[in-house]
């Protein structure tokens, strides 16, 4: 199994064999928490314009996303995962577009499948690349916007490379990095309405969840996120939900 780490969006165009695209801050985080309250799936949007067209299209869908972080007019929920803990989605289509990580998912035309991570699904996702042994793996951090290296997500992709590679991690490091970086100094700030301090406990909450996030094309063009729960049945085989 040979593990690269690549950056940005134009590390996503790069990738190839299997690919995890990251977005820990707060995109693939939140996508986590809206699956966990039971969203059947979740359409990850680069362009706002098609979001707010599927939007107007399928009213009952939910928009959620950011641009610069910010909720955008006319959407439902922003990008953050304190605001929609306990919100439920049961049944739910989500249409999701960020600045970072769902651009990822538009801009990986050469990955031969496309996952995404972030700490809370860490175990899942590494169990989930150790059963499918591919020959090449992609970890793609997507920094900030897309196009600045940020890092908690370059210190998610060299923790899964480690995990992977059964060498060790000092997550109690990295949290207490992450804290005084200059990406999550929007959490303690409370002038910063749109990323509340529990933002940064939510996004920093260890193997929160058995299941990863498998974006998979549709017949009408666009890319869905679905979620599979990373519990074994026969060898690389998983239980979808």
């Amino acid at each position: 199994m040979n593990i690269k780490i690549l950056q940005l969006i134009e590390g996503a165009k790069e990738a190839i064999g299997l690919t995890v695209i990251i977005d820990v801050f707060r995109a693939f985080t939140t996508a986590c928490y809206v699956f966990d309250n039971g969203a059947e799936k979740i359409y990850p949007v680069g362009d706002i314009d098609l979001a707010y067209r599927l939007k107007k299209e399928n009213p009952d869908f939910f928009l959620l996303g950011e641009r610069g972080g910010i909720i955008q007019p006319g959407f439902d929920f922003g990008n953050s995962p304190t605001n929609i803990e306990h919100v439920d989605f049961t049944g739910k289509t989500v249409i999701h577009t960020t600045s970072a990580g769902t651009q990822g998912i538009v801009n990986a035309k050469n990955a031969d499948e496309i996952i995404t991570g972030s700490f809370v699904n860490a175990s899942a996702v590494v169990r989930y690349i150790r059963v499918k042994n591919p020959a090449q793996v992609s970890l793609v951090a997507m920094g900030t916007g897309g196009v600045k290296p940020s890092d908690e997500d370059t210190f998610f992709a060299e923790y899964l490379k480690n995990e992977l590679e059964n060498e060790s991690n000092d997550f109690s490091k990295i949290v207490d990095h992450l804290k005084n970086y200059d990406s999550a100094k929007k959490f303690f700030d409370p002038e910063t309405e749109w990323a509340p301090e529990r933002d940064f406990e939510l996004c920093m909450s260890l193997n929160r969840f058995d299941f990863i996030l498998k974006a998979e094309s549709e017949k009408n063009g666009l890319v869905v996120l679905k979620k599979i729960l990373v519990r074994k049945k026969k060898l690389g085989q998983f239980d979808t939900k």
